[in-house]
C-alpha cells in the first residue's frame, strides 16, 4: 500500500459504513411510515403468482417497453444498477490495491466482458434518458410535458450518479491496461483498451478514481437516506415491492372494478357501518392503506400518467402524478404526528395525548391540521376541482410502469366528500336523486324502458318471472340504450342483428334500472350498493336455476359493472359485449355483411375511424371485436393517433357526463378533432364506437365543429351494430 492508499482506503470504508447504515435505516424508517397506513389483508398472496409477476415486469420490463427506446434504455440502467454492484466492492479493494481483483471471478475474460458491456449499455441508457428529459423539457411546452411538476434537480442528481459511475468503471479499468493491470483480452474489454492506449500508466489514478467511485455511489445512498420521498431514487427499491402488492395477484391492472370501500382491513357493510367508528373512503391521509401509501412513494415522476390524462391534456388542474406527489408529500410530513399517536375522531377532537404529542415536530402539527381534500383557501392538499376532473378512465394506471394504483384513490377520496361531507359538484345532485327515484341518470319514466322496441318487426321477448329454456342471452339493455334517442337506434340494431342470426334473448323490461355505474364513480358507494343488489336479484330472479347466465350487453360501462363489479354482490354472470358477441355471429357465418361500404356509412370514400370505449378497451381489454366487425363490413378503417390501449378519453366516464367542463378544452372536442384529423375531406365519414356514452359526447363534439365548419354535416357518430346491420340491409344507417 502507497501513502494516498493509507488515505483513500480508510476513508472508502467509512464511507461504505455510512452509506449503507443510512440507507439501511431509512429503508426501516420508510416501511414503519408506510406501515401508518390502514390495513390491507388483501395484498398477501398468492405468493407464487405475485413473484412470477414481479419477475416477470422487472426483468420483462413488460410496462416500460410500451414506449419504445424509452424502455430500453431503462431496463440497461436498472440491470447495470444491480449487475454492477460488485464493481463497488472491486472498487474499494482498489483503493487499498491498485491491480485488486474479484475473488474467483475477477480475472475471467467473460466477466471482462460482461462488465463492459453493462457498464456501455448504462452509459448509453442515462444517455439516452437524459436526451428524452430535455427534448420535453417543460421549458419548451409546458402543457404538453409530461415532466411539469417533477422535480428536476432530483433527477438532474440521479441521471449524474449513474452517468458518473459508468464513466469511472472504463476509467478505471483503462489506468489498469495502461498499467498493465487488465487481466482481459481485447475482445473482452475493447472500449477499456483502447482507453488504456491513450491514458498515462499511473498507479494512483486508479485509486483515485475508485475512490471517486465510492464517494459518488455513497453521496448518492446518503443523500435519499435523508431525502425519504425522493421517488425517483427509492422507486428502484419500492417498485418490486409496489408491483408484488398490487390489488390483482394475477398480474391485471388494478382496472376494470373499483376497489371495494375498506375500513379497518375488512370490507365495509354499509348496512351495518358506523360513521362514528368506520372509515367512509378516505377524508385524511392514514385513510388511505398502507398500499396507497407505498404507491405515493413509488411514484418515479415520469409523468407518464400524465402525458395520457385527458384532463391534464385538455388544461385541467387534474394530474394523476402530482396527485400522488401531494399525497406523498403530505403523508410524510404528517407521519411524525401519527406515528406519536395522534389523529381525530368524527368530529374532528384530537386522540392524542399532550403527552404522546409533545415531541411531534410543529411542523409535522401544522401539517395534520391541513385537510384533505379543499380549497387553496384552507390549505388543502388535493383541490375538489383535481378531484372531480378525473374521468376514471384508467389511462393512468395502465400506463404506470409501476403499477401505482390512482383511480382508486380517487374515487376513495371522493366517497369521503360525497358520503360524508356531502361536498360534490352541484350537477351530481341531480344526477343521484335520478338514479335514486327515477332509477335511471336521465330522470325518465321507467315505463318507457321498452319504447324503444316499437316498429320492430319482430316480438321482443320481456322476462315474465324466470327466462323460458330456449332463451340463451339476456339482453340489457342499458339506460342511454332504453331512453336516448341515439342509443335507441343501437339497441335497434343488436336486437335485429340477434334476431337475424337466430340468437334467442329476452329483456327486462321496466324491471331494469340503471346498473348503478355513475354513482359509484362519482363516490356515492352507497346509492350503487342499493342499486346493483336490487339488479342482482331481478337478473337472479330471471335466471332461475341455470348454471350459465349469459348476459349481452350495449354499454361498456353496463358491461364492465355486470363483469366486474357484480360478482361480489352476488351476481355471477357470463357477460358479453355486444361487439364481442356479433363478432362471433360474424366469423360463424350467421351474419353478412353484403352491401355496399359507402352506403352503410354514408360517405363517399367508405372511411371510418374508431374510438375505443375505455371502459371497454382500457379497462377490459376488448380491442379486436369492433374492428374486425368494421372489417367484415368492407370499411376503410383510419386509425387516430392515439388508439387501443392508448386511446383518448371522450370526457363521459367517472360520472363526468353529467358535470360540466368549467375550464380548459373540452374533452370530447379534443377527440372529435382527433377524429376529424384522420378522416378525409373534412370528415366525410363516421367516428365508429360501442358505447352510447362515447356516441353522446362525441356527437355533441362534432354538432360544435359542425357550426364552426370544422366538420363536414355528414359527420356523425355510429355504433357498429348499425353499420353492421345497414351494411347486411343494403341500407345508410
Amino acid at each position: 500500500m502507497t501513502l494516498l492508499s493509507y488515505i483513500l482506503a480508510p476513508l472508502a470504508i467509512v464511507l461504505i459504513i455510512v452509506g449503507f447504515a443510512m440507507l439501511g435505516r431509512a429503508a426501516w424508517k420508510m416501511m414503519r411510515t408506510v406501515q401508518l397506513g390502514a390495513p390491507d389483508p388483501t395484498r398477501n398472496g398468492p405468493v407464487g403468482p405475485r413473484l412470477k409477476r414481479v419477475l416477470i415486469e422487472s426483468l420483462g420490463h413488460t410496462r416500460m417497453l410500451k414506449w419504445g427506446i424509452v424502455g430500453v434504455a431503462h431496463w440497461f440502467v436498472m440491470v447495470g444498477f444491480g449487475a454492477l454492484v460488485l464493481t463497488l466492492v472491486e472498487a474499494v479493494g482498489e483503493t487499498f490495491y491498485p491491480d485488486y481483483e474479484l475473488p474467483i471471478i475477477g480475472h475471467w475474460a467473460l466477466w471482462g466482458l460482461f462488465v463492459e458491456f453493462i457498464a456501455l449499455t448504462t452509459i448509453l441508457g442515462i444517455g439516452t434518458l437524459i436526451v428524452v428529459r430535455q427534448r420535453n423539457h417543460p421549458r419548451v411546452a409546458e402543457r404538453k410535458s409530461r415532466f411539469v411538476g417533477s422535480n428536476f434537480a432530483q433527477a438532474y442528481f440521479v441521471e449524474s450518479v449513474i452517468a458518473t459511475i459508468g464513466v469511472c468503471i472504463f476509467l478505471i479499468r483503462g489506468f489498469k491496461d495502461a498499467n498493465g493491470l487488465l487481466p482481459y483480452p481485447v475482445w473482452a474489454a475493447p472500449i477499456s483498451h483502447a482507453l488504456g492506449a491513450v491514458l498515462p500508466a499511473s498507479l494512483a489514478a486508479i485509486s483515485v478514481v475508485a475512490f471517486v467511485k465510492v464517494l459518488v455511489s455513497m453521496v448518492w445512498a446518503i443523500v435519499i437516506a435523508r431525502n425519504l420521498t425522493m421517488g425517483i431514487a427509492w422507486h428502484r427499491f419500492t417498485a418490486f415491492f409496489n408491483i408484488y402488492f398490487k390489488r390483482e395477484p394475477d398480474g391485471a391492472v388494478a382496472l376494470g372494478a373499483l376497489k371495494p370501500m375498506m375500513s379497518g382491513g375488512e370490507v365495509l357493510n354499509l348496512e351495518e357501518a358506523d360513521p362514528e367508528t368506520d372509515t367512509f373512503g378516505a377524508g385524511k391521509v392514514e385513510d388511505f392503506s398502507w398500499k396507497g401509501w407505498l404507491d405515493f412513494n413509488t411514484c418515479t415522476e415520469c409523468g407518464r400518467c400524465q402525458s395520457q390524462c385527458p384532463a391534464w391534456n385538455t388544461g385541467k388542474a387534474l394530474s394523476p402524478k402530482i396527485v400522488m406527489l401531494q399525497l406523498r408529500d403530505h403523508a410524510f410530513a404528517k407521519a411524525p404526528y401519527l406515528a406519536a399517536g395522534g389523529g381525530k375522531d368524527a368530529e374532528g377532537n384530537e386522540t392524542g395525548t399532550a403527552e404522546q404529542l409533545a415531541k411531534v415536530p410543529a411542523a409535522a402539527l401544522l401539517e395534520a391540521e391541513r385537510p384533505l381534500v379543499a380549497g387553496a383557501d384552507l390549505d388543502g392538499v388535493i383541490d375538489p376541482s383535481v378531484l372531480w376532473d378525473c374521468t376514471t378512465c384508467g389511462a393512468c394506471v395502465e400506463q404506470c410502469p409501476v403499477d401505482i394504483e390512482q383511480v382508486d384513490h380517487i374515487v376513495d377520496m371522493r366517497r369521503y366528500q360525497v358520503m360524508i361531507e356531502s361536498e360534490f359538484p352541484t350537477e351530481l345532485g341531480g344526477l343521484f336523486k335520478n338514479l335514486e327515484n327515477k332509477g335511471n341518470p336521465w330522470g325518465q319514466n321507467n315505463r318507457d324502458r321498452m319504447d324503444w322496441a316499437k316498429g320492430l318487426d319482430f316480438d321482443v321477448p320481456v322476462v315474465q318471472g324466470e327466462l323460458d329454456d330456449e332463451t340463451e342471452y339476456l339482453f340489457w339493455v342499458g339506460c342511454a340504450g332504453a331512453f336516448e334517442d341515439k342509443a335507441r337506434k343501437t339497441t335497434r340494431a343488436v336486437a335485429e342483428l340477434l334476431h337475424m342470426a337466430g340468437v334467442t334473448f329476452a329483456v327486462l323490461g321496466t324491471e331494469e334500472t340503471c346498473t348503478g355505474d355513475p354513482a359509484r364513480r362519482a363516490g356515492n358507494e352507497f346509492l350503487f350498493q342499493m342499486m346493483a343488489q336490487q339488479n342482482v336479484e331481478v337478473i337472479n330472479a330471471a335466471f332461475g336455476e341455470r348454471t350459465r347466465r349469459k348476459v349481452v350487453v350495449s354499454c361498456a360501462h353496463c358491461f364492465n359493472t355486470l363483469l366486474n363489479e357484480y360478482p361480489s354482490l352476488g351476481g355471477e354472470y357470463e357477460v358479453v359485449h355486444h361487439t364481442q358477441l356479433l363478432n362471433r355471429l360474424v366469423r360463424d357465418k350467421k351474419l353478412v355483411a353484403v352491401a355496399p361500404v359507402d352506403r352503410a356509412v354514408g360517405s363517399k370514400t367508405g372511411t371510418v375511424t374508431y374510438h375505443d370505449p375505455c371502459y371497454l378497451g382500457r379497462h377490459n381489454g376488448v380491442y379486436t371485436p369492433p374492428r374486425e366487425l368494421i372489417e367484415a363490413t368492407g370499411a376503410t378503417l383510419a386509425e387516430m393517433p392515439r388508439n387501443s390501449a392508448r386511446s383518448f378519453c371522450c370526457g363521459a366516464g367517472g360520472a363526468r357526463m353529467w358535470m360540466e367542463e368549467k375550464t380548459g378544452k373540452r374533452i370530447n372536442l379534443e377527440r372529435v378533432d382527433e377524429a376529424l384529423s384522420v378522416l378525409p375531406d373534412g370528415g366525410d365519414g363516421k367516428i365508429i364506437t360501442g358505447c352510447p356514452f362515447c356516441s353522446i359526447m362525441l356527437n355533441d363534439g362534432i354538432t360544435n365543429r359542425q357550426g364552426t365548419g370544422q366538420a363536414s354535416d355528414t359527420t356523425e357518430t355510429m355504433d357498429v351494430a348499425r353499420m353492421l346491420l345497414a351494411s347486411m340491409k343494403g341500407t345508410t344507417a
